[in-house]
C-alpha cells in the first residue's frame, strides 16, 4: 500500500468507553424493575445487529436514557504506543463524531501531539457516515483516498463510507464491535488497536 495518511475514529478506537457504559447501565436501571445484569445482557445481544444497542435496549425496556460521563473516558493502554510508532511513518488524523473540543481532549490525554489534522463533526457541521466529513479530511490533508486508511470500530460510520470513497479500511473489534459478526467490508480486521502495528 502507498499509504501517506492514517485517520482514526476516537470512541472505542483510541479511547476506552467501557466504564462510561457500565455507569450508564447502572443509572439507567436504578429504581426500575429491570436489573443491571438483564439490561447489560440485552445491550450485548443487540450489539450483534444494532448500531446503537444502548438506545435500542432503553427502548426495549421502556426506560429513560441517562447522561454520558466524558470524564470516565480513558485511553486504551496501548493507544499512545501505537500512535507514536505510526507517526514515525505516516501522517495521522482524526475523523470522528464528537462534541466540540476534540483537539483539546486529545491534548489532555497527551496524544494530540501525534495528530496533524483533527476533523470532528461538531466543528464541521456534518457527521459520519456522511461522506462529506471524509472528503473534508482528505482535502485538508491534500491526500487522495487511495493513499489514506480509515481505522474505526463502526462498520456503518467508519468502514463502509470510507471504503466507498476509495480509502483503505481497518476495522477494530473493540467496544460493541467485538459482538458483531465478521464482515468482508473492511480491508483488514483486528481485535485490538495494537494489532495494527502488525498490519500496516
Amino acid at each position: 500500500m502507498s499509504i501517506k495518511w492514517i485517520f482514526f475514529d476516537i470512541g472505542s478506537t483510541l479511547v476506552d468507553e467501557s466504564e462510561c457504559y457500565e455507569v450508564r447501565y447502572k443509572e439507567t436501571t436504578q429504581d426500575t424493575n429491570v436489573s443491571y445484569q438483564e439490561f447489560k445482557a440485552k445491550v450485548i445481544e443487540l450489539a450483534a445487529t444494532s448500531d446503537n444497542p444502548y438506545k435500542e435496549a432503553v427502548k426495549h425496556f421502556g426506560l429513560q436514557k441517562t447522561k454520558w460521563y466524558k470524564e470516565l473516558e480513558k485511553l486504551y493502554p496501548f493507544t499512545e504506543r501505537v500512535l507514536e510508532e505510526l507517526s514515525k511513518k505516516y501522517k495521522l488524523g482524526i475523523i470522528a463524531n464528537q462534541s466540540a473540543g476534540s483537539a483539546q481532549r486529545l491534548a489532555d490525554w497527551d496524544i494530540g501531539k501525534y495528530f496533524d489534522l483533527v476533523i470532528a463533526s461538531a466543528e464541521e457541521g456534518v457527521e459520519k457516515p456522511d461522506p462529506r466529513i471524509f472528503q473534508i479530511a482528505l482535502e485538508r490533508a491534500n491526500c487522495l483516498p487511495e493513499n489514506a486508511v480509515m481505522v474505526g470500530d463502526r462498520l456503518d460510520n467508519d468502514i463502509i463510507p470510507a471504503k466507498e470513497l476509495g480509502m483503505k479500511t481497518v476495522w477494530v473489534k473493540q467496544g460493541f464491535a467485538k459482538y458483531q459478526p465478521e464482515s468482508d467490508a473492511p480491508d483488514y480486521t483486528i481485535k485490538t488497536l495494537d494489532d495494527i502495528l502488525k498490519t500496516l
